[in-house]
């Protein structure tokens, strides 16, 4: 009995890159050839049919001494931020890791691709190509001048969260906390007002995905681009602060945006717990509550490989066959796997790039 060819998916959001850069003296050839570590690494993302994706540009807190996992199974938690960072630090780790994809694509000799437009991940569908976007997760590398947004803009960046869940010059995080909404403090500062500005003006996209509801409702009044959460769940199934209330949601469907579905457990679990014993049916409702709330052309998926607990019927990139099995089996027809598996971040960065 011969399988089925594998459904392509593109991703909304990977640490791939900061695995990478903590991780050999080879990252390059590590990527490439395959480590076998953490979740990513380009033959398994063969395997398992992954086609492209953002690749998030992350700098780490130093000195963190709290067992961040360990408090998420907890049955309530809310875990302590740490502050802000230091610029220099900070842009010399963006450097790094920015660096550290254009080095892969240079290595990959043709078989890696940073794009830059719409077209170009669409070509790489076509030839097999592994489309990546270069993306920053908390925007503590960027000048207040924006200098380092011109330079990264030139080097392919084309998205960008203005913060993780730590507050810095642009806007306050939503934190890590169970149960709650997302309204847990005051949104952008003027300088992140100012960000989105400069974001729409050069095509970059904005990630509202860390942001706390009352940074999300600063970026829905300032931007002219479709509201984008690239790894985000619903609030309504999982009342964790990271995840999207149905105003939000209908907000997204307004401007015509997009939600990737975030395979994190304890984002997905209705006790918010962090454990990967999570049925892929509990990913499956949280698909069909933003299906409803957003539409069918307004979902994908956000995995947060190598950056989170995943369930372990996944387990790493090449799982991903089991969770589209599930989705078909949950009575989701071709045409909508190919939507929310890879079309829809397709055409949500063309509507936002504008070509």
């Amino acid at each position: 009995m011969s399988r089925s060819p594998l459904m392509p998916v593109f991703d909304g959001h990977n640490d791939v890159l900061l695995r990478l850069m903590r991780g050999k003296t080879h990252p390059e050839r590590d990527f490439l050839e395959g480590d076998n570590l953490g979740h990513l690494d380009l033959p398994r993302m063969k395997q398992g049919g992954f086609v492209g994706g953002f690749f998030a540009v992350y700098v780490p807190s130093e000195g963190m001494s709290l067992d961040i996992d360990d408090l998420m199974t907890k049955s309530q938690y809310d875990i302590p931020l740490p502050p802000e960072l230091e610029l220099c630090r900070s842009q010399q780790v963006t450097v790094h890791m920015s660096a550290l994809l254009l080095r892969i694509e240079r290595a990959s000799k043709g078989a890696v691709k940073v794009c830059r437009t719409a077209a170009d991940i669409r070509a790489c569908l076509a030839n097999g190509t592994l489309a990546t976007i270069l993306h920053i997760e908390g925007a503590e590398g960027i000048d207040p001048d924006f200098y380092m947004l011109d330079l990264l803009h030139e080097s392919g960046l084309r998205s960008i969260g203005p913060v993780w869940s730590r507050s810095n010059i642009f806007g306050h995080g939503v934190p890590f906390r169970y149960p709650s909404g997302p309204d847990t403090g005051p949104g952008l500062t003027d300088l992140g007002r100012d960000l989105v500005r400069a974001c729409n003006a050069r095509k970059i996209m904005i990630d509202l995905s860390h942001l706390n509801e009352k940074g999300f409702w600063d970026v829905a009044k300032i931007s002219d681009a479709p509201l984008v959460a690239t790894h985000s769940n619903a609030h309504a199934v999982s009342p964790h602060s990271r995840n999207l209330l149905d105003t939000q949601l209908a907000a997204i469907r307004e401007s015509n945006g997009m939600v990737g579905v975030n395979f994190a457990t304890s984002f997905i679990r209705p006790d918010g717990q962090r454990n990967d014993n999570t049925p892929l049916e509990e990913m499956v409702r949280h698909m069909d509550h933003l299906i409803d709330h957003v539409g069918v052309d307004g979902v994908g998926l956000g995995s947060d490989f190598d950056g989170a607990t995943i369930p372990n019927a996944i387990g790493d990139v090449t799982g991903l066959p089991r969770l589209v099995d599930a989705m078909r089996r949950h009575g989701y027809d071709d045409a909508t796997l190919r939507k929310l598996c890879y079309e829809n971040w397709v055409n949500v960065l063309e509507r936002t790039w504008g070509e």
